[in-house]
């Protein structure tokens, strides 16, 4: 069994650490309180033995096992699913790595099922056992912490985006080629983000109604919605990241354009001066080479003033040619 955690509590304090899930299961029977048991990546007949002893649903042990699922919240019957989608930034890679967290509560248990390598749920646990006067709320309690847990790790995440997003305004104007894929993969991060997020505030909606329902403590009702508050300012700032990226990519084009636009204008420039000379010198090469035929017929060659006049024919094409395209411009 792929136990990472595995405690009984009672009225918030730690009392047993169960070695397998059969003495927590006893435990439990025996002293009362809550179970908490902590999983990572359990297989289908690990999860069926939390299942049957928890009266779990067959549909959310499919979903927790098989896992890629995105943030919901589901009841079943004296059960409620939720799954979580930490992130955290890798300063390393400059990229953001998103986990799966599975949260199944119920009037005496939890069950967290990790799918990634996360630390976020050991904090919540040693955070919860340190505050014994929240812990005893229950199960509530620990869905609570969890949820507040992955939305503080949200902020890293936003940080982390905003410095990458400034980065790549630098990189615009500075003609660096790599920066059109940098804003894709950027753009590909923010939207798995936005889908990590976007469904928490109906989350969030659902779990105050389930609380204030069921006469969950008012400090730990008012602490959720704290939560609240904090997940619409991710989303809000989530959602500029994206125009922004718009706006970088459209920018990128308009700059990319333009720089192919001054390159094309500089060649046609070039196209213009190497036409133009080619022209001028033609007219002196045409004269030359039609007195270069050596016809025998050609009156103007025993003529006194044939050779000036074939010398002057030349200059005289190419400086009236040569003041043509100085006047166009083309010189």
């Amino acid at each position: 069994m792929t136990i990472i955690d595995n405690a009984v509590y009672v009225d918030g304090v730690r009392t047993a650490t169960p070695n397998s899930l059969e003495q927590t299961f006893e435990t439990l029977s025996v002293h009362g309180g809550m179970a908490w048991i902590g999983l990572y990546r359990p297989t289908q007949q690990e999860m069926a033995a939390v299942a049957a002893e928890f009266g779990l649903h067959e549909l959310a042990v499919e979903d927790a096992v098989s896992a890629h699922q995105r943030p919901k919240l589901e009841r079943y019957d004296h059960s409620l699913f939720t799954v979580l989608r930490p992130a955290r930034y890798l300063d390393e890679t400059e990229t953001v790595e998103f986990g799966e967290l599975h949260v199944f509560t119920g009037p005496n248990f939890v069950v967290t099922i990790r799918h990634a390598e996360t630390g976020g749920v050991a904090r919540v646990r040693k955070r919860l056992e340190e505050r014994p006067d929240l812990l005893r709320h229950g199960p509530e309690a620990v869905l609570y912490a969890l949820v507040d847990q992955v939305v503080d790790d949200y902020a890293p995440v936003v940080a982390g985006l905003e410095n990458d997003i400034d980065e790549i305004e630098d990189q615009l104007f500075s003609g660096d080629s790599a920066v059109s894929r940098r804003i894709y993969e950027l753009a590909r991060e923010v939207i798995q983000f936005q889908r990590a997020i976007h469904p928490l505030p109906e989350m969030m909606v659902l779990l105050e109604k389930g609380f204030e329902k069921y006469g969950v403590d008012i400090e730990l009702q008012r602490s959720l919605r704290d939560v609240e508050d904090h997940v619409q300012r991710v989303i809000s700032r989530a959602n500029s990241f994206r125009d922004l990226l718009q706006n970088a990519l459209t920018l990128d084009g308009t700059l990319t354009a333009n720089r192919q636009n001054e390159a094309s204008a500089a060649q046609n420039e070039q196209v213009k001066k190497i036409s133009s000379w080619a022209a001028i010198l033609f007219a002196p090469s045409f004269v030359a080479g039609v007195y270069g035929m050596n016809f025998d017929h050609m009156p103007e060659l025993h003529w006194e003033f044939g050779y000036p006049l074939a010398v002057g024919l030349m200059f005289g094409a190419a400086l009236l040619m040569y003041l043509i395209f100085k006047r166009k411009g083309w010189l």
